[in-house]
């Protein structure tokens, strides 16, 4: 079984998560089945007394899928602050460096979702439904959290507990580092290719 297509772990680094504002990103492209209508709703519930974290979609519409969300909706959003849509961004090292969090709702029947190989090189701790695909990036408990599809107050716990403990944000950030180096680095996936290749060749 090839995990993914790996992970390039010298441009997605290792950086330190910010202590200040937390921003919880959902990096996608913008179709309901990526969850972000429980994204959405989760932002709103952690918001509703006090703000304590940034959410933010960041990705575009795809316009060919019956499944997109307009841009009509997404700005609206924006501009009401339930979340910020940063739309498309060319240099997602950067934006994995602000964030805190990194959350994939998606129902949408994933591979191996690149973002969260990615996020988790960088070091971010994930929050996702508990899907194929996702489930082989994130183990729970240790580089983040994997919840009940569909189930908003299991997003809302799982982000809250992070929020709420700076030391597990963090550690949880370098394990799943660790985690990448050990599985995904694309230079153990391109031998694990290479060697099944070989075999059939041989065969």
């Amino acid at each position: 079984l090839m995990r993914g297509a790996g992970v390039d772990t010298k441009t997605f680094s290792f950086k330190t998560i910010p202590s200040n504002m937390p921003i919880i990103i959902l990096p996608s492209r913008m179709l309901w089945a990526k969850g972000i209508q429980d994204f959405v709703d989760c932002a709103i519930e952690i918001n509703k007394k006090v703000k304590k974290a940034r959410f933010v979609l960041v990705g575009t519409p795809d316009i060919q899928n019956p499944d997109a969300i307009s841009k009509v909706r997404l700005k609206k959003w924006n501009e009401e602050g339930v979340i910020e849509w940063w739309g498309h961004q060319s240099d997602m090292v950067i934006v994995y460096h602000q964030s805190t969090i990194v959350c994939l709702p998606t129902t949408y029947g994933e591979g191996l979702p690149k973002s969260l190989l990615e996020a988790a090189s960088c070091g971010r701790p994930i929050v996702a439904y508990d899907v194929p695909g996702c489930r082989e990036i994130v183990q729970d408990g240790y580089n983040g959290y994997l919840v009940k599809p569909k189930s908003i107050n299991g997003l809302v716990d799982a982000i809250t507990k992070i929020l709420n403990s700076y030391e597990l944000c963090v550690q949880m950030g370098k394990n799943g580092r660790q985690l990448v180096k050990k599985h995904f680095t694309q230079e153990k996936i391109a031998r694990e290719t290479m060697a099944v290749w070989e075999e059939v060749l041989i065969s």
